[in-house]
C-alpha cells in the first residue's frame, strides 16, 4: 500500500518557490508525530490571501476531535503563520499567542516555519473531563503549560441536576455557549493528548 506523503500536494499548482517551500516542509513533517492526512497545501487559488497555504490539524486521536488548525501563508517570500479558521483558513483578526511571521528566501523560511509548526506540536495538550455516574459530561481542551483553553463541550443530558439547575439560574447557555472552569470547578480526570506528558489528575 503506497504511503500518503506529507502535505500532499501537485507540484503543477504551485511556482518554483512554493515548491521549494513544500518540499522543506515535507521532509521535517517526515518526523512528526502527526496522520499524514492531517497536514494539507493549498494552492493559491483555494486560498483566501492569494498565496499558497499549508495547515495542519491537531487532533485527539481517542476522541477523534480535531481541536486546533494552525496554519501559514506563504506569498513566495513571506509567511504570516497563526491558528486559522478551521473552514475557510483566514487568519484571526487579532493575533493569538500561535502569530508567527518570517521573510527570506523560500528554504530558509519553510524551515523557519517547520520549526513553528514542530514547536506548537510539542505544548502539552490535555482534555480536562468532568464526570456524574462515571459518564464525562463536560470537556475542555486546554495546554497545561499556561491553561489557554482552544474548546470545550457539554453534554446537558449527561450533567449532575444540581448543576443544569444552577447553570440555567445563572442564564448559561450550555446548549452553545462556553462554560469554561469557572463554572464547573476543578475536572475529575486531567488525560495527555500531545506534547509533555502532563500529570494525570483524578479527584
Amino acid at each position: 500500500m503506497e504511503a500518503i506523503p506529507w502535505f500532499e500536494h501537485d507540484d503543477g499548482e504551485l511556482d518554483s518557490a512554493q515548491r521549494e517551500f513544500a518540499a522543506v516542509l515535507a521532509a521535517r513533517a517526515g518526523a512528526w508525530q502527526v496522520d499524514p492526512l492531517s497536514t494539507v497545501l493549498l494552492p493559491a487559488r483555494h486560498t483566501p490571501y492569494g498565496g499558497m497555504l499549508a495547515y495542519l490539524d491537531i487532533e485527539d486521536p481517542e476522541r477523534g476531535r480535531i481541536v486546533l488548525t494552525i496554519g501559514a501563508h506563504f506569498d513566495g517570500t513571506t509567511v504570516r503563520a497563526d491558528k486559522v479558521h478551521n473552514q475557510d483558513f483566514t487568519l484571526p483578526e487579532t493575533r493569538t499567542e500561535f502569530t508567527f511571521t518570517a521573510t527570506g528566501i523560500p528554504t530558509e523560511t519553510a524551515h523557519r516555519t517547520a520549526t513553528w509548526f514542530e514547536a506548537v506540536l510539542a505544548r502539552p495538550l490535555v482534555r480536562c473531563e468532568w464526570l456524574h455516574d462515571e459518564k464525562v459530561y463536560a470537556l475542555r481542551y486546554e495546554y497545561a503549560d499556561n491553561g489557554l483553553g482552544l474548546s470545550e463541550g457539554f453534554m446537558t443530558r449527561l450533567a449532575p441536576p444540581g448543576l443544569r439547575e444552577r447553570l440555567a439560574t445563572e442564564g448559561v447557555d450550555h446548549g452553545r455557549g462556553r462554560i469554561g472552569r469557572a463554572g464547573l470547578g476543578e475536572p475529575d480526570r486531567v488525560v495527555p493528548v500531545r506534547g509533555v506528558r502532563a500529570a494525570g489528575s483524578t479527584r
